[in-house]
């Protein structure tokens, strides 16, 4: 109390409490909403990160002949364009291998890592010859281009149809002589 017999307000840490609307706010123990976003994100972060590297570890697999096929048809392409001159491109059969080779004879080998022992390759003529046998319900044709095929200098392909013979069956695949691409088989009409 003063001299004048008024009361002073409570100074100290009590001052204050229970005193209406002018008493501090009590002290929470909690996570702002910042801090709660943040450690979100962060787990997402890191769920997606476990994911999409466990998603690559579980779709490895072995190239197939088909996949080692097409990079072989690429290097081929390029090779012959950047060389200016045509490039050979054979099976072997032995060997389980693509093969490129340049106008001075020297062969570059690419393998089908894995390939089964009953793999086979066939480069056919775009004119069905007539020499087709069933075997394991698939038809199969038996008489394939006997030099295999060309790349050209100027980015085309000596037309062919590749078949590609595993398991006992064969999937033929049409190549765009222009493009050495596949050709897209057209819709049938209705």
């Amino acid at each position: 109390m003063t001299e004048s017999g008024h009361r002073l307000p409570p100074v100290g840490p009590t001052a204050g409490v229970g005193r209406g609307p002018r008493s501090a706010p009590p002290q929470c123990a909690g996570f702002t909403l910042l801090e709660i976003l943040l450690t979100l994100a962060l787990i997402g972060l890191l769920a997606g990160a476990l994911i999409g590297g466990s998603s690559a570890l579980i779709s490895e697999r072995a190239p197939s002949a088909n996949d080692v096929f097409w990079s072989a048809v690429r290097t081929a392409r390029k090779t012959a364009l950047n060389s200016q001159r045509d490039i050979a491109f054979r099976f072997d059969d032995k060997a389980k291998a693509f093969v490129l080779i340049s106008f001075d004879g020297v062969s570059n080998p690419i393998p089908i890592p894995g390939a089964p022992a009953d793999l086979g390759v066939d480069f056919l003529s775009t004119q069905r010859t007539g020499g087709l046998i069933l075997l394991g319900g698939s038809v199969v044709e038996t008489e394939p281009l006997p030099g295999g095929v060309t790349f050209y200098s100027d980015g085309t392909c000596t037309a062919f149809r590749l078949q590609i013979r595993l398991n006992g069956g064969a999937s033929i695949i049409a190549i765009d002589p222009w493009t050495c691409a596949p050709v897209i088989p057209r819709a049938p009409n209705p």
